[in-house]
């Protein structure tokens, strides 16, 4: 299966009073986070299902991924993908989605950074994710426990 980690675009500040799950994408961070997604498409991007933390600047990035690698599927809300969000539960729950050869995950940090070293078995393993970047892991096994091979990464300075 491959598997594609995205960070959510640049959002803006809390505002007092406002949940942190509200904030939205800025304007420049949807126009990153498109630029970064022409480029993944040209690589050969397309991804059968996107799966996407239910917060607003999660889901913005996903429908801008939907859009820009032309996913017909509708993008489902995968609560596991929070920021701080466990990633043997996110494991676990992905698992169920192992019939698809492609999914493209949205998500925070430090979830998606903690997510990448689990999923390369390496707990130490340090990964600095920009916002709007792209990770490529292909999984090996599905297993219990996962196994999988890093690819590549794009990040917003390739395309600024």
């Amino acid at each position: 299966m491959e598997l594609y980690l995205m960070r959510h675009g640049i959002a803006e500040d809390g505002e007092p009073g406002t949940q942190d799950s509200e904030r939205r994408l800025t304007p420049e961070g949807k126009t990153r986070a498109a630029a970064i997604l022409k480029l993944a498409r040209r690589t050969g991007v397309k991804p059968d299902l996107i799966l996407s933390s239910p917060y607003l600047r999660a889901m913005q990035t996903a429908r801008i991924a939907q859009q820009e690698l032309s996913v017909a599927e509708s993008i489902l809300e995968f609560p596991a993908l929070v920021p701080y969000g466990s990633p043997e539960d996110t494991w676990k729950q992905l698992r169920d989605y192992a019939q698809y050869s492609s999914l493209l995950l949205t998500g925070h940090e430090p979830q998606i950074s903690h997510l990448i070293a689990y999923l390369l078995n390496s707990p130490a393993l340090l990964v600095e994710v920009k916002k709007a970047a792209i990770i490529r892991i292909d999984l090996v096994s599905t297993g219990a426990t996962p196994r999988g091979v890093l690819r590549w990464m794009l990040v917003p300075a390739m395309v600024d």
